[in-house]
């Protein structure tokens, strides 16, 4: 198992850094997400999807 580990020390550091990258990419989109922040940054008001993703409360 170490031998494994060892010759693949490369691909694992590689592996662990781009998992941190996407979960730190997913965790800000639901952060956004709950702020009412949009994905797109262009506004809502001509958005037809606008109400799905404000709903009135």
């Amino acid at each position: 198992m170490f031998d494994f580990i060892v010759q693949n020390l490369a691909t694992i550091i590689v592996f662990t850094i781009l998992l941190v990258i996407v979960a730190a990419i997913i965790i800000n989109m639901i952060r956004n997400k709950k702020l009412g922040k949009s994905s797109c940054s262009c506004g809502c008001k001509a958005c037809p999807m606008s109400d799905t993703c404000h709903s009135k409360k």
